[in-house]
């Protein structure tokens, strides 16, 4: 009998927190603002029926979109699950075009077909936006696979959620990923209910850094509520894969304040608990602090930039509700990649 193996999997040194300059700084409080007053008018447009449908807000997780995000380059891929409003965002897509997809129209970036849970542009990278819990893990894994086929030199970053980190897909990927050292960042959102469970509750093993240690696949665990401490691990989770490595995984521990959707109550958590969090770790407020204490800007200055931000979603909501919807024709555009 050969002897028992032991090895450790090798992993990057856990990262320091990002030091942005205050120009950077200010960058990530106006891209995490944005989606925060996004989703904000996105719930009172869905309370006022303009959209319909599922709609999954990203309110209390911004940070962890906009820190990756900043560490990543033009050509890189990014794909996630149904709460990608704020992804869609911060890859740079026009609030305009988002909202308009939210309330069916023509002007939407799917031209209304795909609504809130199946927005796509490859124009920017962005892959999805999709329905089925852990399928964008698979598919990212994909994704990776193209770059890696052809030399490229470009990654994948596949978000999902710690609901989804149960799926049987997901490990799949992870073998496939492993063995083949596929340039891939998978991201946990860890925003500790999925659809309403608690995931010390529904996961055996609740640290999810920790479940791509079976296939040799390192894991870090991040603050997700500090937008520098993710671009701090995202700058080391590129170099990793990037240096030909192969897969990591991040479980960003966040926290939404709102339902799974805007049709949960979330009456599975106490409103104690939500407000603690805001107080204590609100991803907006910290990077506040942080600018303010450096002295370079003003409590005013700060509120210009809320104030110009409301207008640019104002805005986006005007041009949601006006924009024509989708010719009847449309139904028959779309349904097949060529003609056959």
């Amino acid at each position: 009998m050969d002897a028992l193996r032991t090895s450790r999997i090798p992993t990057p040194d856990y990262p320091e927190p990002y030091k942005a300059s205050f120009d950077e700084l200010k960058q990530y409080y106006r891209e995490m603002l944005l989606i925060r007053r996004f989703e904000e008018r996105a719930g009172q447009m869905y309370g006022l029926g303009l959209i319909g449908g599922f709609c999954h807000l990203y309110i209390g997780q911004e940070a962890v979109v906009v820190g990756i995000q900043a560490a990543l380059e033009k050509g890189d891929s990014i794909i996630t699950g149904y709460r990608d409003h704020g992804h869609m965002l911060a890859c740079g897509i026009d609030s305009k075009a988002v909202m308009a997809e939210l309330t069916g129209r023509a002007g939407g970036i799917s031209r209304g077909k795909g609504g809130s849970m199946h927005m796509f542009s490859v124009e920017h990278g962005f892959y999805g936006g999709h329905g089925i819990v852990g399928a964008q893990v698979s598919l990212g894994t994909g994704l990776a696979f193209s770059h890696k086929y052809k030399n490229d030199g470009k990654l994948c970053v596949a978000y999902f959620g710690d609901g989804a980190a149960n799926q049987g897909q997901v490990y799949e990927s992870f073998n496939m990923a492993e063995l083949w050292k596929l340039p891939i960042i998978y991201v946990i959102e860890n925003n500790q209910y999925a659809m309403g469970t608690s995931v010390n509750r529904s996961s055996a093993e609740d640290q999810l850094f920790r479940r791509g240690e079976s296939f040799r696949i390192p894991g870090i665990q991040v603050n997700g509520m500090d937008v520098l401490e993710v671009r701090g691990a995202a700058n080391a989770a590129v170099e990793w894969v990037r240096g030909g490595n192969g897969p990591i995984l991040l479980e960003m521990k966040t926290y939404r304040y709102r339902g799974h959707s805007m049709s949960d109550p979330a009456k599975y958590r106490s409103k104690e608990e939500v407000e603690q969090v805001r107080e204590q770790s609100d991803p907006i407020e910290g990077t506040k602090r942080r600018l303010l204490e450096s002295g370079k800007v003003t409590e005013d200055e700060l509120k210009a930039i809320d104030k110009e931000i409301r207008a640019i979603v104002a805005e986006a909501a005007d041009f949601a509700q006006t924009s024509p919807e989708p010719d009847p024709s449309e139904l028959y555009t779309d349904v097949l990649v060529e003609n056959y």
